[in-house]
Order: C-alpha cells, then sequence, then structure tokens
C-alpha cells in the first residue's frame, strides 16, 4: 500500500445495503481515500460506487476482517467504518471483536454507525 491514508469499510449482512448508501453519499470524499474493505461489503460498495477503487480483502468470516486487522496493525489503516448489526447474532463475532478491539489499541478512528462515520469522514478527510 502507498502513503495515501486508508480507509477500511466493513459492513454486516443486515447493514450492507447503508454502508453501500453512505459510500453513495460520500463518494466524492471517499474518492480520495485508498479504500480497502472486505469481500462482500467491497463488492458492493463498488456497484454503488464504480469510480471508487476498492482493494477486496476476503469475506468477514473467511478472515477479512483478520486481514484488514492486520493492516491496522502495520499503520497502513487510518479509520475503520463498521456498520455493525447488534441485533443479529454473528458466528465470527470474535473475529469482529479482535478487529475492533485493533483499532481501539492503534488509536485509529472508529465509526460503528452512520452517524458517526458521518462525522468521521467529514473530519478526517485527507
Amino acid at each position: 500500500m502507498t502513503s495515501q491514508k486508508c480507509v477500511a469499510l466493513i459492513a454486516h449482512d443486515q447493514k450492507k445495503d447503508d454502508i453501500a448508501a453512505f459510500a453513495k453519499a460520500n463518494e466524492a470524499v471517499l474518492a480520495r481515500w485508498k479504500i480497502v474493505a472486505t469481500g462482500t461489503t467491497g463488492g458492493r460498495v463498488q456497484e454503488a460506487c464504480p469510480s471508487l477503487d476498492i482493494i477486496r480483502m476476503k469475506s468477514g468470516p473467511l478472515g477479512g476482517d483478520q486481514q484488514i486487522g492486520a493492516l491496522i496493525t502495520t499503520g497502513e489503516v487510518h479509520m475503520l467504518i463498521f456498520f455493525t448489526d447488534p441485533l443479529t447474532a454473528m458466528p465470527h463475532d470474535v473475529d469482529v471483536k479482535a478487529l475492533m478491539r485493533l483499532a481501539t489499541v492503534y488509536d485509529i478512528p472508529m465509526a460503528l454507525n452512520r452517524a458517526t462515520a458521518e462525522q468521521l469522514i467529514d473530519f478526517h478527510h485527507p
């Protein structure tokens, strides 16, 4: 990855439409970021925003959360936007918690819902 600021986009299944809509509404700002995303989320955002260049990792349950966590630890991800679904049980919940823990440990801005993501993207644009 380059020195360009990088944002990670992730969404639980019930929030994929929401993150695609968020990306569409903020496409011009996101175009200034390097974007990494878990596989399915990245695909949905790419469909909504064909102009964005998105690096897609594996699907979250198949290791994508961990791949993004590794990028956080190496300083390559500068902001995490993760639309979580608190009402649905996640079989890979431990991976999700580990990712959030890494964002906290490495002190990167993290949004878990659209309201916070809107604030972060406005405040931290590169």
